[in-house]
């Protein structure tokens, strides 16, 4: 048996390389990795000695030669092919082991050159692993580290690699060249070329919207069924998902996941995660109906819970502190689907053990940084529509409170201020039109996804009059300008006085004029949070 070494990323390749030295497996190699492999004390023949070309080109051509695709490529079941190989020298490679020049790490690199991104295009280790994968019946193609286990263990067991491995093999490889190939095209077709920049030097600017966009995901797992029973679902997640996304948690119990479930339980953990404060965020039909801060875990779910019990009946939880046994023992009065956190004690785990339908899950809170994926969020979003794709940068905007602007007379107060950055922060989850009252960080009444944003003022009304909550004095968030002033009318009859909106409306005055007439502080945010 004969083995083609040839990696640009070199992790465990010598102690790859040694077992299969110690199976009696022939290696062959080149450049880099057999320099590597000979000073390891491996025998290891060069690739060029094999072709009795010379690499070139600065190592641009070097396995761009028939005895290695030939060796690749050759059936071994049809007599004139081995004819064939056997008339022009060539000997057969039954394993091929080659990682790609470092493309993708290269260009996200800040001040990466043109140059160097064209440079780090692999040639040679792409054409190799598309004539051992097409030839997956008589070549194993490894492309990836984590794969040399399973190579070594089927080898070691049997002597050669099962037809099951190496089409799965050949698969992963296939995907791999699909992955580096649309990398590369989202990269050169976001590239703005200016020729009289062209140099060694030139960095390029780039496009955010690429023009052409290479989505790749990886399937996680089947769904019983979509959003409605007839329709078939599964779950894919990015390539390198970010840190405290959804995809990344653990299924601690429960039964498995349904398409609506991950789509509330989303919705949810990404609302949670935008608190610093103990949080806790109920989501029914993937809108929030109670959210709230607290001292602990418990207290913001009994805060959380009070805005809207019924709609948390069958709800998504989602805490951003560990659910202990106070905040257990709370939570598993109600029905509830899906329930999230950083973690759960032994004591909590113990609580939840006799519901076990109940679908525990357990991600990790993003560490933070200056990046959009650092801090656990997509930096684009999508949507398909008839036979095209709607893409845009994800409403990652976070409301200071500089960013506010008083535009009535009364001015609000320090606690209305810290009550308006709350509710602001719960509308941007809200389906639009969204309103929200909030009062001491507890939501109080929440409007949603109505066509009338005088409707989702008097829904909320509606809902925190049958939760038995009192709007008097609280403070509203309205994701977009009111039209008119009936909006604003209607929340402040029902007790608000204070009100954040972005502003922006042929009728700013009218409203502005109404809100002085009422008593009532308005702001102005200068952006709005729609949520279709």
């Amino acid at each position: 048996m004969k083995a083609l070494l040839s990696v640009s990323d070199k992790t465990g390749i010598v102690e790859f390389a040694q077992a299969l030295h110690g199976l009696g497996v022939q290696l062959l190699s080149t450049g880099g990795t057999a320099k590597l492999l000979a000073d390891a004390g491996l025998p290891v023949t060069e690739v060029a000695e094999v072709t009795q070309f010379p690499e070139m080109l600065d190592g641009r051509v070097k396995t761009l030669h028939p005895k290695v695709h030939g060796g690749l490529l050759a059936r071994r079941d049809l007599p004139a092919h081995m004819a064939a190989l056997k008339e022009h020298g060539i000997d057969t490679i039954d394993l091929l082991v080659v990682n790609l020049y470092p493309f993708e790490a290269t260009v996200a690199k800040p001040g990466c050159t043109l140059a160097d991104a064209i440079e780090n295009i692999d040639i040679g280790g792409p054409a190799m692993v598309r004539s051992a994968a097409k030839n997956w019946k008589d070549v194993g193609v490894v492309t990836a580290a984590d794969q040399y286990a399973a190579v070594l263990a089927e080898l070691k067991a049997a002597g050669k690699l099962s037809d099951k491995l190496r089409f799965a093999l050949s698969v992963a490889a296939f995907n791999r060249i699909a992955q580096y190939d649309g990398a590369i095209s989202d990269y050169l077709s976001s590239v703005q070329f200016e020729d009289e920049k062209l140099s060694e030097d030139y960095v390029p600017e780039r496009a955010l919207f690429p023009g052409q966009s290479n989505g790749h995901f990886i399937k996680l797992q089947d769904l019983r069924y979509g959003e409605n029973s007839h329709q078939q679902a599964a779950l894919y997640r990015d390539l390198v998902p970010a840190p405290g996304s959804l995809v990344t948690g653990e299924q601690l119990q429960g039964k498995e996941l349904s398409y609506n479930n991950i789509a509330d339980a989303d919705a949810a953990w990404e609302c949670v995660k935008s608190f610093d404060e103990p949080a806790c965020v109920i989501v029914k039909h993937a809108n929030p109906c109670g959210v709230a801060v607290g001292k602990d875990a418990h207290e913001a779910y009994a805060k959380a819970f009070q805005t809207d019990p019924t709609s948390a009946f069958g709800g998504i939880i989602a805490f951003n502190r560990t659910v202990d046994k106070a905040a257990a023992e709370a939570v598993v009065k109600q029905f509830v689907e899906v329930l999230m956190a950083p973690d759960f004690t032994a004591e909590a785990l113990e609580i939840f053990k006799p519901k076990v339908n109940v679908r525990l899950m357990k991600i990790a809170l993003p560490q933070g940084g200056k990046t959009n994926w650092e801090q656990g969020r997509n930096a684009i979003e999508s949507k398909r529509v008839g036979s095209g794709l709607l893409l845009q940068t994800a409403d990652n905007h976070e409301l200071a409170l500089a960013d506010l602007k008083v535009v009535t007379i009364k001015q609000p107060t320090p606690q209305e201020l810290q009550d308006l950055l709350f509710a602001w922060k719960v509308a941007k989850f809200v389906k639009s039109n969204a309103i929200v009252f909030c009062k001491n960080g507890m939501t109080m009444g929440v409007g949603a996804g109505q066509m009338s944003r005088l409707d989702s003022a008097r829904i909320a009304s509606i809902k925190a009059e049958a939760a038995q909550l009192s709007l008097q004095n609280t403070v509203v968030a309205s994701d977009a300008f009111f039209p008119f002033r009936d909006g604003l009318d209607v929340v402040v009859d029902a007790g608000a006085t204070c009100v954040a909106q972005p502003g922006g409306s042929m009728r700013d005055q009218e409203v502005i004029d109404a809100a002085n007439e009422r008593g009532v502080a308005m702001v102005f945010t200068g952006v709005r949070h729609f949520r279709h």
